[in-house]
């Protein structure tokens, strides 16, 4: 399988609501995200068709705010740090090494 890029938009509407769109260059395919969760689904669905092997293109439209961009940040922030959470298993090595204020954990 090829690698490909996606571009990913992040657009507003009217009433001032932001949304992400997907595109496919390769296959002409656009799906729209009203949710980082739903954009999360769709990437990965969307990059198996290309073995995972996927890269994404960010890019805002000009009428969205630099505070939409934020929220969107701020949210997939979010999103990887409850992966990350979810991923650790007790007594696997993986679990933290430090408490949440950043000290070592004994």
């Amino acid at each position: 399988m090829a690698s490909v890029t996606f571009d990913s938009v992040i657009k507003t509407t009217p009433l001032g609501i932001w949304y992400i769109e997907i595109r496919d260059p390769e296959e002409d395919r656009v799906e729209i995200c009203h949710s980082i969760e739903e954009y999360a689904e769709k990437i990965e669905d969307m990059g198996a068709e290309y073995g995972g092997d996927v890269e994404v293109a960010w890019s805002a439209e000009e009428d969205v705010t630099k505070e939409q961009i934020n929220e969107v940040r701020m949210q997939m922030n979010a999103y990887q740090q409850k992966l990350e959470d979810e991923s650790i298993v007790p007594g696997t090595g993986n679990e933290r090494m430090q408490e949440e204020d950043g000290s070592p954990k004994f």
